[in-house]
């Protein structure tokens, strides 16, 4: 068995793909038309896995409740000085700072998409 995607739904969806396409490097892969929304599927670097935004014609006018058991996307980065960098330059901002959790020198921050959906990068260590 192979995994193949995880499904959120978005309120913005241009807004949604330029934050997947340009601050994490996703690669806008499809886009389908069903009977009441619009499927667009977006693939990380490697080409492993990806994320489906899911636009809906009917879209709650102040977005989804995200509800309480979601946690969050989680993204490898090589540097986090450069995509600190980068967010800013893009005008992105961090839900929580970088900050070494284990004590071994891998950091972790937090970032949130444009629709509250938070996503943690992970700069490893590298020996």
């Amino acid at each position: 068995m192979k995994f193949l995607h995880s499904m959120i739904r978005v309120k913005n969806v241009e807004e949604s793909v330029k934050f997947y396409t340009e601050v994490l490097n996703m690669k806008l892969d499809s886009k389908k038309r069903l009977d009441d929304c619009w499927l667009y599927f977006l693939t990380d670097e490697s080409g492993c896995c990806q994320i489906e935004l899911t636009y809906n014609d009917e879209t709650p006018q102040g977005g989804y409740n995200l509800g309480n058991g979601f946690g969050h996307f989680a993204f490898e980065v090589k540097s986090l000085s450069e995509f600190t960098e980068k967010i800013n330059k893009l005008g992105y901002k961090y839900l929580y700072e970088p900050f070494d959790l284990t004590g071994n020198g891998s950091m972790i921050a937090f970032i949130k998409d444009p629709d509250g959906y938070e996503i943690e990068l992970i700069e490893k260590v590298q020996w």
